[in-house]
């Protein structure tokens, strides 16, 4: 299947957000995050660790969450796209290692898989993402209290 120039420099926008997403939050520049959502964003990680809401919502939550995480890594890849004019969807897989505190307060690594599910919507901005859910998949060696957030 030929992709038009339009078609290939979509794609390439919508992953340089999924990527830009990445880094913001393994940065905690959360602020960053305003340049990739859509105002009326809706981020859904009800799945993950039950929380839904806003931009301004979840960049509170992410504050308050990450903030005693000393590292972490998302890792996206093998991205699948549905254009509809100027919306689409895209299913991506990401793995995201974590060193956090263990139950003994030592550092421990810890491991999720999720999809990332995706909705763009196209703005005078160029391409923004308006909707995110995070769909589980696995997870391991979490501690007690990272259980705890977990659904």
């Amino acid at each position: 299947m030929a992709l038009s120039l339009g078609e290939m420099s979509d794609r390439f926008e919508i992953q340089d957000l999924l990527v830009g997403y990445c880094y913001a939050v393994d940065d905690k520049d959360f602020d960053a995050l305003d340049q990739f959502f859509t105002e009326d964003a809706v981020i859904d990680y009800s799945e993950m660790v039950g929380v839904k809401g806003s931009l301004a919502e979840i960049k509170a939550f992410l504050r308050a969450s990450l903030g005693p995480i000393p590292m972490a890594q998302h890792a996206v890849m093998t991205t699948q796209y549905k254009f509809d004019g100027d919306t689409a969807e895209t299913r991506t897989v990401c793995h995201n290692p974590m060193v956090v505190p263990g139950d003994d307060g030592q550092p421990q690594a810890i491991f999720f898989g999720l999809w990332y599910i995706h909705q763009f919507r196209r703005t005078a901005q160029g391409w923004r993402i308006s909707s995110l859910y995070e769909k589980k998949c696995y997870n391991h060696n979490l501690p007690d209290h990272v259980k705890a957030m977990t659904v």
